[in-house]
C-alpha cells in the first residue's frame, strides 16, 4: 500500500469549467472533514465539491465517495477509482468544479474529474505506508538520549511524555518495530 507523503494539487478548464484538485493524506474522517471544509472554504463560489477517500481504521478499510450534485458515478467514482488503483490508503482527494455553462455530458464529466484528480496525485509525493502502533513505555532518564536515537532511526516519534521519577512516555511506533523496540528498553 501506498500514502501520500506530500499534498498534490492540480487545476484545468474543460470547456469553460474550471476544475481544481486536492489530493491530501488524512487518517480519520474528522480530518477528511476538516479537509474538506477548509477547501470548500477557499472556493466558496464554487458549484460542485465531489471527492473520494479511503482510510485504514481498527474496523478494516473505509472507503466512500460523493458526486456532489452530479450525476450519479460521474464526479466521485472515477476519483475512487483512482485511488483504488493506486492502492493509496488514508487518502482523500476532491474536486471542486465552477460550471461554466457548457454541459459536458457523463462521460465528459467522468473525464473531467478523473482527469484532474490524476493531476493531483501526480503532482503529490507518494511512499510506502507503514503502519504505526501507539506504545506506552517507562524509561531511565539516562535511556532518554539512546531511545531518541533509536526513534529517528525507526522513524518512531514521542507523542506524550512526563517526567516523574522515570520518564513515562507514549510513543508511535512502526507496527515491525514494536517488539525489538519494547524489548532494548525494558
Amino acid at each position: 500500500m501506498q500514502v501520500i507523503l506530500q499534498s498534490g494539487f492540480a487545476e484545468q478548464t474543460i470547456n469553460k469549467s474550471r476544475f481544481i484538485a486536492m489530493a491530501v493524506q488524512c487518517t480519520t474522517e474528522r480530518e477528511i472533514g476538516a479537509a474538506l471544509r477548509a477547501f470548500a472554504t477557499q472556493h466558496q463560489n464554487a458549484h460542485h465539491l465531489a471527492y473520494a477517500f479511503r482510510i485504514k481504521t481498527e474496523q478494516g478499510i473505509v472507503q466512500r465517495f460523493s458526486d456532489a450534485g452530479e450525476p450519479s458515478g460521474t464526479a466521485g467514482m472515477p476519483v475512487l477509482k483512482l485511488i483504488e488503483g493506486r492502492d493509496l490508503i488514508n487518502t482523500c482527494v476532491a474536486v471542486i468544479r465552477y460550471y461554466g455553462g457548457i454541459n459536458l455530458g457523463t462521460g465528459g464529466l467522468a473525464r473531467a474529474y478523473g482527469g484532474t484528480a490524476k493531476s493531483a496525485l501526480d503532482a503529490a509525493r507518494i511512499g510506502d505506508f507503514v503502519e504505526m502502533q501507539t506504545v506506552t513505555l517507562t524509561i531511565q532518564y539516562n535511556q532518554m538520549d539512546a531511545l531518541t536515537r533509536a526513534l529517528s532511526k525507526c522513524n518512531g516519534s514521542i507523542l506524550n511524555k512526563a517526567f516523574n521519577e522515570q520518564v513515562d512516555l507514549e510513543l508511535s511506533l512502526p507496527k515491525h518495530e514494536v517488539v525489538n523496540f519494547l524489548n532494548r528498553f525494558n
